[in-house]
């Protein structure tokens, strides 16, 4: 005898069939200033230039469930070879992806995979 089940349940994890709460962070060692950044999701980027401070934060993007990768590029200046500029990507609260950029001219890049 043979028996055979079918389940018509889908197998993909649930977070991959809802939106996402997304939000991006710099900040920069006490000698450093944030310049412009490139943030966002698959091909709906945003760009601010002529920024200052030692700290960034984008305001919360509500990703849509089919988008693929969220992608922040940073740049700014240092005083020293040991200045600092960290980028973090949060999804849903949570710290996802982080890179750090060291020196005198800064450039930090950070993508997380959504799916």
């Amino acid at each position: 005898m043979l028996l055979t089940s079918c389940n018509s349940d889908d197998d993909s994890p649930a977070s991959s069939n809802t939106s996402k709460k997304v939000v991006f962070k710099a900040v920069t060692s006490s000698d450093a200033n944030v310049g412009m950044v490139v943030y966002g999701y698959d091909t709906s980027l945003t760009t601010a230039s002529s920024l200052s401070g030692t700290t960034w934060n984008s305001s919360e993007i509500v990703v849509p469930a089919n988008a693929y990768v969220a992608n922040i590029v940073m740049n700014g200046v240092g005083a020293s070879t040991s200045s600092t500029l960290k980028v973090q990507i949060y999804v849903d609260g949570i710290l996802k992806k982080e890179a750090t950029s060291t020196g005198k001219a800064l450039s930090a890049t950070a993508q997380y995979n959504l799916q």
